[in-house]
Formats: C-alpha cells, structure tokens, sequence
C-alpha cells in the first residue's frame, strides 16, 4: 500500500524527502510539483503519491545528484506506512534539522545586511559614535559653566562696588542661586530623558 491521499504540510514533506523547507519552496516555485498540493502557505498540503510521481518525473539526472543519495532514497520510501511522529515538547531544533539550518542562513544573512548598513550609514557621516559624542558635549558643557560662573564673579564685584557692600557675600549669594538652579535643572531634564520615546524615524534607522 502507498501514501496515495495522505495529505501532509511543507515541513513533513521536506523531512519525507530529507531536504530543507526551502528546497520545498523552490520545487513550488519551479512548478516542480504543479497539481500535487492544495492551499496556499502555511495551509498548503501536499499529496506524497503525487508529489513522489512528480518528482520521478521531472528531476533531471543533475538536479537528483544535486539532492543527493539521500533525496533518491527518500522518493523511493515515499510508499512506506507514514512514521507516527511525537510532537515537539519545547521550541528547540535539533541540530541537523533543515529548519535549524534555514533559521541559521536568514539570520546570517540579516545581520550581514544590518552590519553592511551601519558601515555605509558611518561613511556618508549620518552616524557618531555615542560615548565621543557624551565626551565631546561634557566638555564643551564644563568650559560654558566655567566662563559663566566668572561672569558671575565679575557681576559680584560691580555690584559690590556699585552698593558698597561686601563682595565675598554678593559672590556667595549669586553661585548659590546658579547651583540650586543647576541642581534642579539637571533634574528635570534627566526625567525628561528617561521618558523620552524614539520617533518614527530612529525607528526605522534602529538595525
């Protein structure tokens, strides 16, 4: 007795076949297996008589040496009672799992593309390095509180001068005013930080 009507989905058929999900994708594609399944993605089912008929029929000597020993044997089984399978219990894949290795490839392949864009976004000079900009602003953020503390100190002279009264106490007053303020200011903007959310664009720059 064959599996004439046994109906099963890409991932069992590629298991059938010991090739990978993808090479199932590219039979579709191809119109390797034009009539042999029903649906269309995930709902897609495939009829293994057929699908086993096709595949005899219209693999050329080349394409069944690129699928290997194991691909030929596989067709040949086809007509053997379908294995009762026991369900995956967790999300892990075993190791020599087509879909392990497929899983594997697309994630390579889109870190590639993420590094391959962060390197053209850093040429054309859209992208800097976070920790020299921090750098860069402290230092530039120091030297204007330092020039404005002196015009502070200076402003405590010339009203001491223009009051007549004690220059140290003006000077204390005024870089007790400026540092409160700083202190809270400081505050301020660091909650404004903290519940700042990126916009549409960061989004979208975001690899």
């Amino acid at each position: 007795m064959g599996d004439c009507g046994v109906q099963v989905n890409a991932t069992t058929l590629a298991q059938r076949l010991g090739v990978s999900k993808a090479r199932i994708s590219q039979y579709v594609a191809q119109g390797t297996l034009a009539g042999c399944f029903t649906g269309e993605g995930r709902a897609r089912r495939f009829d293994l008589d057929l699908v086993q008929q096709a595949l005899h029929q219209r693999l050329d000597p080349g394409q069944m040496l690129g699928n290997g020993a194991g691909t030929r044997a596989a067709l040949r089984d086809l007509d053997a009672p379908t294995p009762r399978t026991t369900p995956r219990t967790d999300s892990l894949l075993e190791p020599r799992d087509p879909d392990r290795y497929e899983l594997a490839r697309i994630l390579n392949a889109e870190e590639d593309a993420r590094r391959k864009r962060r390197d053209n976004e850093r040429d054309e000079g859209r992208w800097v390095l976070a920790d020299e900009v921090e750098r860069i602003s402290g230092q530039a953020l120091a030297r204007e509180i330092g020039l404005f503390e002196a015009v502070l100190k200076d402003a405590a002279r010339a009203v001491a001068d223009g009051l007549g009264v004690d220059y140290r106490e003006v000077r204390q007053i005024l870089l007790a005013e400026w540092r409160s303020y700083r202190t809270a200011r400081a505050g301020q903007i660091r909650g404004l930080a903290e519940a700042a959310q990126m916009t549409d664009a960061e989004r979208e720059a975001t690899v």
